[in-house]
């Protein structure tokens, strides 16, 4: 278990923010540039987006349309999940393909912070979590770990250093909840048994294992009284336990992406940005197996690029918000089935690489006024 925790936090350290961020027009630009050094053809390209539902995922939409000269095929669910069952259909669609995901986070310029959005459209502009629906999977994980901040408590006696812990967190035997790690709370004896110095009515007291001071610091327990663990508590002290019922959005998948990272979700500074950094971990690996193990893209050349797409709340003058897009990483297949993924650096590099002008953008104003000016055609109904 201690293994996979330092694996989890390495890999949320490797997705970096800084140095790595696209302006959306700017990034769909070097992307169709980028498909084109692939030998994607003008006019046959077909891409497709893996976006939450959220109206602030539309202008991402929009620069895709304007770019490729197609409005994107849909690959996504609310939350970020893609639906791999969509990749037979969107391969029947064009030629050279184009998978675009992203999970998406809320940035407001005027604090610097992730997870909220102006949302312009309400009657008072109000501010509400981006993304709703990864906020909403998380509310049941935060109001467990907030409890078990407030109730383990730090305090000594003579020279030991001792902890003391609500008993609803010490029942190993719950459905569902958070559970401590206990051998990084408790000292075990020499036959490797750990009873507690004292019992209340809702908690019991333990010495604490050498291990937790060397953690938190021995100045972490207070000269007199006793105070609780609150931010201290590392996520590397506790998992958590839930039953995951399917829904029928994401059938879970949301969820089940979540509750491995999840201890460093909810005690990050921004949780919904870690949330959605590691929902586009976990699902551009998950899609990524069904693309090399399926038939659906067979003979094919197909792009598949995951990142995060972060919505900038927008003043009240702007017609559609800025969003900013970090790439995660990037699997490309040629006709004759070679392939290759690419890191977040590599694939940075490569969009990088790329001229940021389209010779091949669509005016969307003039096509739209052409398609205006068309004859109407009068649909006939044959018996």
């Amino acid at each position: 278990m201690y293994s996979a925790n330092i694996d989890i936090q390495g890999a949320l350290d490797d997705f970096v923010l800084e140095g790595t961020t696209f302006p959306y027009n700017d990034f769909v630009a070097r992307l169709y540039n980028f498909c084109r050094s692939q030998g994607f053809e003008p006019g046959k390209i077909l891409p497709s987006r893996a976006f939450c539902s959220d109206e602030t995922q539309g202008y991402p939409s929009i620069l895709i349309a304007k770019h490729f000269g197609a409005f994107p095929f849909n690959h996504g669910r609310v939350g970020g999940i893609i639906s791999t069952d969509r990749h037979s259909p969107h391969a029947h669609h064009g030629k050279d393909l184009l998978i675009i995901h992203a999970s998406h986070v809320g940035y407001d310029p005027e604090n610097s912070t992730f997870g909220n959005y102006h949302r312009w459209h309400t009657e008072y502009f109000e501010t509400t979590p981006t993304c709703g629906k990864i906020d909403s999977v998380l509310e049941w994980y935060v109001r467990q770990y907030a409890f078990a901040k407030d109730n383990i408590f730090l305090h000594r006696q003579d020279n030991d250093l001792l902890v003391t812990i609500n008993n609803q967190i010490l029942n190993e035997n719950k459905k569902e909840g958070l559970f401590l790690y206990l051998d990084k709370f408790i000292a075990v004896g020499n036959h490797g048994e750990s009873h507690p110095c004292k019992s209340y009515s809702t908690s019991k007291c333990y010495v604490a294992c050498p291990e937790l001071p060397e953690l938190l610091g021995e100045a972490a327990w207070p000269s007199k009284g006793c105070e609780p663990i609150g931010e201290r508590l590392l996520p590397q002290l506790f998992g958590f336990k839930r039953h995951i019922s399917g829904d029928p959005e994401t059938h879970g998948l949301l969820e089940e992406n979540l509750i491995h990272p999840m201890p460093w979700i909810v005690s990050s500074t921004s949780p919904l940005l870690t949330a959605a950094q590691a929902n586009t971990q976990v699902e551009f690996d998950r899609t990524y197996r069904t693309l090399v193990n399926g038939d659906a893209y067979r003979g094919k050349r197909l792009i598949f690029i995951s990142g995060l797409n972060v919505d900038i709340s927008p003043h009240q003058n702007q017609a559609f918000p800025s969003t900013t897009f970090v790439p995660w990483a990037a699997f490309i297949q040629e006709q004759n089935g070679k392939c290759v993924v690419l890191e977040q650096r590599d694939i940075v590099d490569r969009l990088r690489e790329q001229h940021e002008h389209n010779p091949d953008e669509v005016d969307l104003e003039k096509a739209i006024q052409q398609m205006k000016g068309l004859e109407e055609i009068t649909i006939k109904l044959v018996d």
